[in-house]
Protein backbone atom coordinates (compact mmCIF):
# COMPACT_ATOMS: atom_id res chain seq x y z
CA UNK A 1 0.00 0.00 0.00
CA UNK A 2 0.95 3.38 -0.74
CA UNK A 3 2.40 5.66 2.19
CA UNK A 4 -0.49 7.96 2.04
CA UNK A 5 -2.32 5.47 3.50
CA UNK A 6 0.38 4.29 6.18
CA UNK A 7 0.66 7.98 7.51
CA UNK A 8 -0.16 7.62 10.94
CA UNK A 9 -2.13 10.32 13.43
CA UNK A 10 -0.62 13.17 15.34
CA UNK A 11 -1.53 13.97 18.74
CA UNK A 12 -5.49 12.60 17.58
CA UNK A 13 -4.91 15.34 14.27
CA UNK A 14 -3.88 13.80 10.76
CA UNK A 15 -0.69 14.43 10.01
CA UNK A 16 0.29 16.76 7.26
CA UNK A 17 0.06 15.36 3.56
CA UNK A 18 2.69 16.56 1.52
CA UNK A 19 1.77 16.95 -2.02
CA UNK A 20 5.07 17.49 -3.79
CA UNK A 21 7.08 14.77 -1.29
CA UNK A 22 10.36 14.05 -3.69
CA UNK A 23 10.75 10.21 -2.27
CA UNK A 24 6.92 9.73 -2.77
CA UNK A 25 6.65 11.32 -5.95
CA UNK A 26 9.67 8.94 -7.28
CA UNK A 27 7.94 6.02 -5.93
CA UNK A 28 4.36 6.66 -7.53
CA UNK A 29 5.71 8.02 -10.69
CA UNK A 30 7.90 4.95 -11.46
CA UNK A 31 4.55 3.25 -10.99
CA UNK A 32 2.34 5.12 -13.20
CA UNK A 33 4.77 5.04 -16.22
CA UNK A 34 5.14 0.99 -15.36
CA UNK A 35 1.11 1.48 -15.68
CA UNK A 36 1.24 2.97 -19.11
CA UNK A 37 4.25 0.63 -20.56
CA UNK A 38 1.80 -2.06 -19.63
CA UNK A 39 -0.80 -0.49 -21.26
CA UNK A 40 0.69 0.49 -24.61
CA UNK A 41 2.55 -3.29 -24.37
CA UNK A 42 -1.21 -4.24 -24.55
CA UNK A 43 -3.42 -1.69 -26.02
CA UNK A 44 -3.99 -3.76 -29.24
CA UNK A 45 -6.05 -6.21 -26.99
CA UNK A 46 -8.49 -3.89 -26.35
CA UNK A 47 -11.75 -3.28 -28.11
CA UNK A 48 -10.32 0.11 -30.11
CA UNK A 49 -13.86 1.51 -29.72
CA UNK A 50 -14.88 1.69 -26.10
CA UNK A 51 -17.71 -0.51 -25.93
CA UNK A 52 -19.64 1.10 -22.80
CA UNK A 53 -23.17 2.93 -23.00
CA UNK A 54 -23.42 5.83 -21.89
CA UNK A 55 -23.48 6.54 -18.28
CA UNK A 56 -21.44 4.03 -17.49
CA UNK A 57 -19.35 5.52 -15.15
CA UNK A 58 -21.59 7.07 -12.73
CA UNK A 59 -22.61 3.41 -12.08
CA UNK A 60 -19.30 2.38 -10.67
CA UNK A 61 -17.90 5.42 -8.91
CA UNK A 62 -19.08 7.01 -5.85
CA UNK A 63 -21.51 9.94 -5.05
CA UNK A 64 -18.81 11.82 -3.72
CA UNK A 65 -15.15 12.31 -3.31
CA UNK A 66 -13.20 10.52 -0.37
CA UNK A 67 -12.73 12.35 2.95
CA UNK A 68 -9.31 10.30 3.67
CA UNK A 69 -6.49 9.64 1.30
CA UNK A 70 -6.92 6.59 -0.91
CA UNK A 71 -3.02 4.86 -2.35
CA UNK A 72 -1.91 5.26 -5.54
CA UNK A 73 -2.32 1.22 -5.81
CA UNK A 74 -5.68 1.56 -5.55
CA UNK A 75 -6.29 4.22 -7.72
CA UNK A 76 -4.71 2.14 -10.93
CA UNK A 77 -6.56 -0.78 -10.33
CA UNK A 78 -9.66 1.40 -10.56
CA UNK A 79 -8.07 3.06 -14.06
CA UNK A 80 -7.93 -0.37 -14.78
CA UNK A 81 -11.15 -1.27 -14.03
CA UNK A 82 -13.11 1.60 -14.46
CA UNK A 83 -11.51 3.80 -16.82
CA UNK A 84 -9.88 1.66 -19.44
CA UNK A 85 -13.15 -0.07 -20.71
CA UNK A 86 -14.19 3.85 -21.36
CA UNK A 87 -11.34 4.74 -23.48
CA UNK A 88 -11.38 4.57 -27.51
CA UNK A 89 -7.91 3.75 -27.94
CA UNK A 90 -6.44 6.29 -29.87
CA UNK A 91 -2.94 5.13 -29.42
CA UNK A 92 -3.53 1.09 -29.85
CA UNK A 93 -1.81 0.01 -33.53
CA UNK A 94 -5.70 -0.66 -35.48
CA UNK A 95 -6.90 3.05 -34.31
CA UNK A 96 -7.62 4.71 -38.10
CA UNK A 97 -10.22 6.89 -36.90
CA UNK A 98 -10.39 10.52 -37.66
CA UNK A 99 -6.65 11.86 -37.77
CA UNK A 100 -3.91 10.56 -35.82
CA UNK A 101 -3.22 12.03 -32.32
CA UNK A 102 0.33 9.99 -32.94
CA UNK A 103 2.17 9.52 -29.53
CA UNK A 104 5.39 9.63 -28.99
CA UNK A 105 8.51 8.62 -26.14
CA UNK A 106 9.74 11.83 -26.87
CA UNK A 107 6.54 13.54 -26.70
CA UNK A 108 5.59 12.08 -23.28
CA UNK A 109 8.66 12.94 -21.39
CA UNK A 110 8.72 16.56 -22.58
CA UNK A 111 5.10 16.58 -21.61
CA UNK A 112 6.48 15.03 -18.19
CA UNK A 113 8.82 17.77 -17.98
CA UNK A 114 6.50 20.96 -19.04
CA UNK A 115 3.72 19.09 -16.16
CA UNK A 116 6.99 18.98 -13.82
CA UNK A 117 8.24 22.16 -14.03
CA UNK A 118 4.51 23.54 -13.87
CA UNK A 119 4.93 27.18 -14.89
CA UNK A 120 2.77 29.22 -15.79
CA UNK A 121 4.54 31.17 -18.63
CA UNK A 122 2.02 34.30 -20.17
CA UNK A 123 4.92 36.55 -20.26
CA UNK A 124 9.00 36.32 -20.76
CA UNK A 125 9.35 37.06 -16.65
CA UNK A 126 7.29 35.06 -15.61
CA UNK A 127 9.60 32.40 -16.80
CA UNK A 128 12.46 33.11 -19.37
CA UNK A 129 13.48 29.41 -20.72
CA UNK A 130 9.76 28.82 -21.51
CA UNK A 131 9.33 32.01 -23.92
CA UNK A 132 12.70 31.88 -25.74
CA UNK A 133 12.18 27.83 -26.53
CA UNK A 134 9.22 28.39 -27.72
CA UNK A 135 10.65 31.14 -30.33
CA UNK A 136 13.63 29.10 -30.96
CA UNK A 137 11.87 26.03 -31.78
CA UNK A 138 8.96 27.99 -34.08
CA UNK A 139 11.49 29.15 -36.07
CA UNK A 140 13.69 25.48 -36.10
CA UNK A 141 10.27 23.69 -37.23
CA UNK A 142 9.37 26.85 -39.80
CA UNK A 143 12.71 26.18 -41.12
CA UNK A 144 11.89 22.41 -41.46
CA UNK A 145 8.36 23.46 -43.65
CA UNK A 146 10.84 25.71 -45.52
CA UNK A 147 8.33 28.53 -44.87
CA UNK A 148 9.10 32.45 -46.22
CA UNK A 149 11.41 34.01 -43.41
CA UNK A 150 8.59 36.17 -43.64
CA UNK A 151 7.29 33.83 -41.21
CA UNK A 152 9.85 33.62 -39.02
CA UNK A 153 11.16 35.79 -36.05
CA UNK A 154 14.55 36.21 -38.07
CA UNK A 155 12.42 37.87 -40.86
CA UNK A 156 10.20 40.21 -38.61
CA UNK A 157 7.55 37.27 -38.07
CA UNK A 158 6.94 34.63 -35.41
CA UNK A 159 5.01 31.40 -34.83
CA UNK A 160 3.16 30.32 -31.30
CA UNK A 161 1.84 27.46 -29.78
CA UNK A 162 -1.82 27.73 -29.27
CA UNK A 163 -3.93 24.59 -27.79
CA UNK A 164 -5.74 23.77 -31.32
CA UNK A 165 -6.32 24.69 -34.70
CA UNK A 166 -9.80 26.28 -33.56
CA UNK A 167 -7.91 29.02 -31.39
CA UNK A 168 -5.15 29.44 -34.45
CA UNK A 169 -7.99 30.30 -36.21
CA UNK A 170 -10.02 32.38 -33.65
CA UNK A 171 -6.83 34.38 -32.88
CA UNK A 172 -6.02 34.94 -36.35
CA UNK A 173 -10.12 35.93 -37.47
CA UNK A 174 -9.88 38.61 -34.31
CA UNK A 175 -6.94 39.86 -35.46
CA UNK A 176 -8.05 40.27 -38.83
CA UNK A 177 -11.51 41.61 -37.86
CA UNK A 178 -9.63 44.45 -35.85
CA UNK A 179 -7.65 45.73 -38.50
CA UNK A 180 -10.40 46.17 -41.03
CA UNK A 181 -12.60 47.93 -38.51
CA UNK A 182 -9.91 50.23 -37.83
CA UNK A 183 -10.40 51.20 -41.20
CA UNK A 184 -13.59 51.12 -41.73
CA UNK A 185 -15.50 51.95 -38.41
CA UNK A 186 -16.63 49.16 -35.38
CA UNK A 187 -20.12 49.88 -36.29
CA UNK A 188 -19.66 48.11 -39.55
CA UNK A 189 -18.82 44.42 -38.13
CA UNK A 190 -21.87 43.64 -39.46
CA UNK A 191 -20.44 43.76 -42.57
CA UNK A 192 -17.75 41.78 -42.62
CA UNK A 193 -17.77 38.16 -44.31
CA UNK A 194 -15.78 34.90 -43.82
CA UNK A 195 -14.98 32.22 -46.40
CA UNK A 196 -13.76 28.87 -46.62
CA UNK A 197 -15.34 25.73 -48.43
CA UNK A 198 -18.29 23.47 -47.83
CA UNK A 199 -14.79 21.08 -46.95
CA UNK A 200 -12.79 23.51 -44.58
CA UNK A 201 -13.07 22.69 -41.08
CA UNK A 202 -16.30 23.72 -38.57
CA UNK A 203 -13.80 25.72 -36.55
CA UNK A 204 -13.69 28.35 -38.74
CA UNK A 205 -17.55 28.77 -38.87
CA UNK A 206 -17.62 28.81 -34.79
CA UNK A 207 -14.46 31.44 -34.44
CA UNK A 208 -16.21 33.82 -36.83
CA UNK A 209 -19.37 33.67 -34.25
CA UNK A 210 -17.05 33.90 -31.63
CA UNK A 211 -15.38 36.84 -32.85
CA UNK A 212 -18.80 39.00 -33.69
CA UNK A 213 -19.24 37.76 -37.36
CA UNK A 214 -22.78 37.28 -38.52
CA UNK A 215 -23.60 33.62 -38.64
CA UNK A 216 -25.15 34.49 -41.91
CA UNK A 217 -21.66 35.98 -43.10
CA UNK A 218 -19.92 32.73 -42.95
CA UNK A 219 -19.88 31.11 -46.86
CA UNK A 220 -18.97 27.71 -47.23
CA UNK A 221 -18.16 27.78 -51.10
CA UNK A 222 -19.09 25.23 -53.09
CA UNK A 223 -16.42 22.41 -54.21
CA UNK A 224 -16.94 19.76 -56.94
CA UNK A 225 -15.48 16.40 -57.65
CA UNK A 226 -14.11 17.68 -60.50
CA UNK A 227 -11.74 19.64 -58.72
CA UNK A 228 -11.41 16.93 -56.06
CA UNK A 229 -13.01 18.61 -53.54
CA UNK A 230 -10.67 21.81 -52.98
CA UNK A 231 -12.00 25.66 -53.34
CA UNK A 232 -11.14 27.46 -56.56
CA UNK A 233 -10.18 30.64 -57.21
CA UNK A 234 -13.01 30.98 -59.32
CA UNK A 235 -15.81 29.99 -57.40
CA UNK A 236 -14.03 31.84 -54.44
CA UNK A 237 -14.07 34.97 -56.81
CA UNK A 238 -17.43 34.81 -57.77
CA UNK A 239 -18.70 34.31 -54.02
CA UNK A 240 -16.13 37.75 -53.22
CA UNK A 241 -17.56 39.84 -55.89
CA UNK A 242 -21.31 39.30 -54.68
CA UNK A 243 -20.56 40.21 -51.46
CA UNK A 244 -18.65 43.00 -52.12
CA UNK A 245 -21.33 44.48 -54.72
CA UNK A 246 -23.75 44.40 -51.60
CA UNK A 247 -22.26 46.08 -49.79
CA UNK A 248 -19.79 43.68 -47.62
CA UNK A 249 -16.51 43.61 -46.57
CA UNK A 250 -14.35 40.18 -47.17
CA UNK A 251 -12.25 39.85 -44.41
CA UNK A 252 -10.95 36.43 -44.13
CA UNK A 253 -10.16 33.31 -45.80
CA UNK A 254 -9.50 29.95 -44.37
CA UNK A 255 -7.56 27.66 -47.07
CA UNK A 256 -7.34 24.42 -46.18
CA UNK A 257 -4.05 21.61 -46.92
CA UNK A 258 -5.73 18.53 -46.09
CA UNK A 259 -9.44 18.70 -44.94
CA UNK A 260 -10.80 16.79 -42.54
CA UNK A 261 -13.36 15.06 -44.83
CA UNK A 262 -10.86 13.48 -47.46
CA UNK A 263 -7.65 15.48 -47.02
CA UNK A 264 -7.95 17.85 -50.67
CA UNK A 265 -6.41 20.36 -50.98
CA UNK A 266 -7.06 23.93 -51.53
CA UNK A 267 -4.65 25.34 -54.12
CA UNK A 268 -2.80 28.35 -52.44
CA UNK A 269 -1.98 30.68 -55.26
CA UNK A 270 -4.78 31.23 -57.13
CA UNK A 271 -6.76 31.44 -54.31
CA UNK A 272 -4.21 34.15 -52.27
CA UNK A 273 -4.13 36.25 -55.41
CA UNK A 274 -8.14 36.56 -55.46
CA UNK A 275 -8.23 37.29 -51.57
CA UNK A 276 -5.26 39.99 -51.75
CA UNK A 277 -7.38 41.57 -54.31
CA UNK A 278 -9.47 42.68 -52.12
CA UNK A 279 -7.43 43.00 -48.30
CA UNK A 280 -8.74 39.68 -47.07
CA UNK A 281 -6.15 37.81 -44.25
CA UNK A 282 -5.94 34.59 -45.49
CA UNK A 283 -5.18 31.74 -42.86
CA UNK A 284 -3.61 28.67 -43.90
CA UNK A 285 -4.89 25.49 -42.43
CA UNK A 286 -2.78 22.69 -42.71
CA UNK A 287 -3.61 20.80 -38.96
CA UNK A 288 -3.43 17.10 -40.24
CA UNK A 289 -1.22 17.35 -43.56
CA UNK A 290 1.17 20.20 -42.25
CA UNK A 291 3.71 17.10 -40.40
CA UNK A 292 3.81 16.23 -43.91
CA UNK A 293 5.41 18.81 -45.41
CA UNK A 294 8.37 18.55 -44.24
CA UNK A 295 8.92 15.74 -46.54
CA UNK A 296 10.54 17.50 -49.82
CA UNK A 297 7.89 15.39 -52.07
CA UNK A 298 5.07 16.87 -50.22
CA UNK A 299 6.46 20.42 -49.88
CA UNK A 300 4.59 21.65 -53.32
CA UNK A 301 1.04 21.83 -51.34
CA UNK A 302 2.29 24.71 -49.64
CA UNK A 303 2.84 26.53 -52.52
CA UNK A 304 1.57 30.19 -52.62
CA UNK A 305 2.06 30.33 -48.61
CA UNK A 306 4.09 33.45 -49.22
CA UNK A 307 1.36 35.30 -49.87
CA UNK A 308 -0.67 34.11 -47.09
CA UNK A 309 -0.62 36.28 -43.61
CA UNK A 310 -0.88 33.03 -41.61
CA UNK A 311 -0.13 28.86 -41.25
CA UNK A 312 -0.88 26.75 -38.72
CA UNK A 313 -0.78 22.88 -38.24
CA UNK A 314 -1.17 20.49 -35.30
CA UNK A 315 2.15 18.96 -34.15
CA UNK A 316 -0.14 16.67 -31.72
CA UNK A 317 -1.97 15.00 -34.89
CA UNK A 318 0.70 13.31 -37.12
CA UNK A 319 3.94 14.76 -35.51
CA UNK A 320 4.27 12.19 -32.59
CA UNK A 321 3.93 15.32 -29.85
CA UNK A 322 1.06 15.16 -27.60
CA UNK A 323 -1.57 16.69 -27.43
CA UNK A 324 -2.38 19.95 -27.02
CA UNK A 325 0.26 21.60 -29.27
CA UNK A 326 -0.68 23.65 -31.97
CA UNK A 327 1.69 25.70 -34.20
CA UNK A 328 0.64 28.87 -35.40
CA UNK A 329 2.99 31.39 -37.34
CA UNK A 330 2.05 35.00 -38.89
CA UNK A 331 3.29 37.54 -40.45
CA UNK A 332 2.54 40.54 -38.43
CA UNK A 333 2.77 39.64 -34.86
CA UNK A 334 1.77 43.49 -33.82
CA UNK A 335 -2.00 42.16 -35.73
CA UNK A 336 -1.80 39.73 -32.95
CA UNK A 337 -0.71 41.83 -30.32
CA UNK A 338 -3.04 44.84 -30.87
CA UNK A 339 -5.96 42.79 -31.03
CA UNK A 340 -5.50 40.77 -27.79
CA UNK A 341 -2.79 42.78 -25.89
CA UNK A 342 -3.81 43.71 -22.29
CA UNK A 343 -1.26 44.80 -19.78
CA UNK A 344 -2.85 45.42 -16.18
CA UNK A 345 -0.22 47.27 -13.61
CA UNK A 346 0.13 43.41 -12.02
CA UNK A 347 1.78 42.26 -14.92
CA UNK A 348 4.66 45.08 -15.87
CA UNK A 349 7.71 44.69 -15.72
CA UNK A 350 10.97 46.13 -16.74
CA UNK A 351 11.43 43.62 -19.53
CA UNK A 352 8.31 43.75 -21.24
CA UNK A 353 8.88 47.62 -20.97
CA UNK A 354 12.00 47.59 -23.18
CA UNK A 355 10.04 46.12 -26.10
CA UNK A 356 12.73 43.35 -26.53
CA UNK A 357 10.63 40.23 -25.38
CA UNK A 358 8.00 38.44 -26.65
CA UNK A 359 5.17 38.14 -24.44
CA UNK A 360 2.86 35.22 -25.42
CA UNK A 361 -0.45 36.64 -23.62
CA UNK A 362 -1.09 38.56 -26.16
CA UNK A 363 -0.63 36.08 -29.01
CA UNK A 364 -2.99 33.88 -27.45
CA UNK A 365 -7.22 34.27 -26.16
CA UNK A 366 -5.90 32.99 -22.35
CA UNK A 367 -3.44 34.90 -20.22
CA UNK A 368 -2.11 31.44 -18.50
CA UNK A 369 -0.34 29.19 -21.23
CA UNK A 370 1.44 25.95 -20.42
CA UNK A 371 5.27 25.13 -21.52
CA UNK A 372 4.35 23.46 -24.15
CA UNK A 373 7.51 23.82 -26.22
CA UNK A 374 9.48 20.96 -24.15
CA UNK A 375 8.25 18.32 -25.60
CA UNK A 376 8.40 19.47 -29.56
CA UNK A 377 12.02 20.18 -28.59
CA UNK A 378 12.15 16.92 -27.33
CA UNK A 379 10.95 15.24 -30.20
CA UNK A 380 12.23 17.40 -32.75
CA UNK A 381 16.23 16.37 -31.02
CA UNK A 382 15.22 12.70 -29.97
CA UNK A 383 14.36 12.02 -33.86
CA UNK A 384 15.62 14.73 -35.74
CA UNK A 385 14.26 15.72 -39.34
CA UNK A 386 15.66 12.54 -41.18
CA UNK A 387 13.72 10.00 -38.62
CA UNK A 388 10.81 12.48 -38.38
CA UNK A 389 10.75 12.04 -42.58
CA UNK A 390 11.30 8.08 -42.46
CA UNK A 391 8.17 7.98 -40.03
CA UNK A 392 5.81 9.89 -41.97
CA UNK A 393 6.84 8.48 -44.90
CA UNK A 394 6.15 4.91 -43.69
CA UNK A 395 2.51 5.57 -42.53
CA UNK A 396 1.69 7.18 -46.33
CA UNK A 397 3.54 3.88 -47.76
CA UNK A 398 0.73 1.97 -45.29
CA UNK A 399 -1.88 3.77 -46.26
CA UNK A 400 -0.87 3.18 -50.18
CA UNK A 401 -0.89 -0.45 -49.50
CA UNK A 402 -4.02 -0.14 -48.10
CA UNK A 403 -5.81 1.68 -51.06
CA UNK A 404 -3.72 -1.23 -53.19
CA UNK A 405 -5.86 -3.60 -51.47
CA UNK A 406 -8.98 -1.91 -52.15
CA UNK A 407 -7.82 -2.04 -55.73
CA UNK A 408 -7.61 -5.42 -55.64
CA UNK A 409 -11.54 -6.06 -54.66
CA UNK A 410 -13.82 -5.28 -57.44
CA UNK A 411 -16.18 -4.64 -54.78
CA UNK A 412 -14.50 -1.58 -53.50
CA UNK A 413 -13.56 1.69 -54.84
CA UNK A 414 -11.57 4.46 -53.97
CA UNK A 415 -14.15 7.59 -53.92
CA UNK A 416 -11.09 10.51 -53.81
CA UNK A 417 -7.40 10.69 -54.36
CA UNK A 418 -5.47 9.97 -51.62
CA UNK A 419 -3.26 13.08 -51.19
CA UNK A 420 -1.28 12.32 -47.44
CA UNK A 421 -1.80 8.52 -45.65
CA UNK A 422 -6.03 8.79 -45.28
CA UNK A 423 -8.00 6.40 -47.72
CA UNK A 424 -11.67 6.99 -48.64
CA UNK A 425 -13.69 4.34 -50.11
CA UNK A 426 -16.77 2.29 -50.06
CA UNK A 427 -18.93 -1.09 -51.09
CA UNK A 428 -19.80 0.35 -55.02
CA UNK A 429 -23.18 0.71 -55.66
CA UNK A 430 -22.65 -2.12 -58.66
CA UNK A 431 -22.75 -4.41 -55.19
CA UNK A 432 -25.87 -2.90 -53.76
CA UNK A 433 -29.24 -4.72 -54.63
CA UNK A 434 -32.07 -2.82 -55.57
CA UNK A 435 -34.64 -1.03 -52.92
CA UNK A 436 -37.64 0.35 -54.28
CA UNK A 437 -38.20 2.70 -51.18
CA UNK A 438 -35.22 4.73 -52.13
CA UNK A 439 -32.67 5.69 -55.04
CA UNK A 440 -29.17 3.71 -55.91
CA UNK A 441 -27.19 6.45 -54.42
CA UNK A 442 -29.04 6.41 -50.74
CA UNK A 443 -29.22 2.70 -51.17
CA UNK A 444 -25.51 2.98 -51.76
CA UNK A 445 -24.36 5.35 -48.71
CA UNK A 446 -26.85 3.26 -46.32
CA UNK A 447 -25.35 0.25 -47.23
CA UNK A 448 -21.79 2.09 -46.71
CA UNK A 449 -23.19 3.03 -43.33
CA UNK A 450 -24.20 -0.67 -41.82
CA UNK A 451 -20.99 -1.40 -42.81
CA UNK A 452 -18.95 0.69 -41.10
CA UNK A 453 -20.96 0.14 -37.77
CA UNK A 454 -20.62 -3.34 -38.37
CA UNK A 455 -16.92 -3.37 -38.59
CA UNK A 456 -16.67 -0.71 -35.65
CA UNK A 457 -18.84 -2.86 -33.37
CA UNK A 458 -16.32 -5.77 -33.39
CA UNK A 459 -14.04 -3.61 -31.66
CA UNK A 460 -11.30 -5.33 -33.57
CA UNK A 461 -10.42 -1.76 -36.06
CA UNK A 462 -11.97 1.61 -35.47
CA UNK A 463 -12.72 3.86 -38.40
CA UNK A 464 -15.09 6.71 -39.24
CA UNK A 465 -16.67 8.05 -41.79
CA UNK A 466 -17.24 10.92 -43.99
CA UNK A 467 -19.96 12.23 -46.78
CA UNK A 468 -17.89 14.05 -49.64
CA UNK A 469 -20.53 15.40 -52.44
CA UNK A 470 -23.37 13.48 -51.33
CA UNK A 471 -21.10 10.13 -51.27
CA UNK A 472 -20.98 8.19 -47.90
CA UNK A 473 -17.58 7.06 -47.38
CA UNK A 474 -15.14 5.55 -44.81
CA UNK A 475 -12.26 7.24 -44.04
CA UNK A 476 -9.07 4.97 -43.32
CA UNK A 477 -6.23 7.42 -41.43
CA UNK A 478 -3.14 5.98 -41.05
CA UNK A 479 -0.55 7.10 -38.44
CA UNK A 480 -1.12 5.70 -34.80
CA UNK A 481 2.85 5.67 -33.78
CA UNK A 482 2.26 1.78 -32.90
CA UNK A 483 1.08 0.75 -36.44
CA UNK A 484 2.59 -1.76 -38.86
CA UNK A 485 1.52 -3.10 -42.01
CA UNK A 486 0.49 -6.02 -40.39
CA UNK A 487 -2.37 -4.04 -38.86
CA UNK A 488 -3.16 -2.48 -42.23
CA UNK A 489 -3.87 -6.16 -43.56
CA UNK A 490 -5.61 -7.06 -40.53
CA UNK A 491 -7.74 -4.36 -40.67
CA UNK A 492 -8.86 -4.91 -44.61
CA UNK A 493 -9.17 -8.39 -43.49
CA UNK A 494 -11.66 -7.57 -41.20
CA UNK A 495 -13.26 -4.89 -43.83
CA UNK A 496 -13.83 -8.05 -45.62
CA UNK A 497 -15.19 -10.76 -43.57
CA UNK A 498 -17.95 -8.12 -42.66
CA UNK A 499 -18.74 -6.81 -46.16
CA UNK A 500 -19.19 -10.32 -46.99
CA UNK A 501 -21.55 -10.90 -44.27
CA UNK A 502 -23.51 -8.02 -45.17
CA UNK A 503 -23.77 -8.22 -48.78
CA UNK A 504 -25.17 -12.14 -48.32
CA UNK A 505 -27.78 -10.54 -46.19
CA UNK A 506 -29.02 -7.98 -48.38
Amino acid sequence: MGSLQNQKPENGFNSTIKPLDPEEFRKQGHMVIDFLADYYKNVEKYPVRSQVEPGYLRKRLPESAPDDPEPIEEILQDVQKDIVPGITHWQSPNYFAYFPSSGSIAGFLGEMLSTGFNVVGFNWMSSPAATELESIVMDWLGKMLKLPNEFLFSGGGGGVLQGTTCEAILCTIVAARDQILKKIGRDNINKLVVYGSDQTHSAVQKAAQIAGIKPNNFRAVSTTKANAFGLTAEALRSTIKADFEAGLFPLFLCATIGTTSSTAVDQLSPLCEVANEYGIWVHVDAAYAGSACICPEFRHFLDGVENSHSFSFNAHKWFFTTLDCCCLWVKDPSALVKALSTYPEYLRNKASETKQVVDYKDWQITLSRRFRSLKLWLVLRSYGVAKLRKLLRSHVKMAKNFEGLIGMDKRFEVVVPRNFATVCFRISPIEIGKNLNVTKDEATNEFNSKLLESINESGKIYMTHAVIGGVYVMRFAVGASLTENRHVHLAWKVVQEHANALLKMS
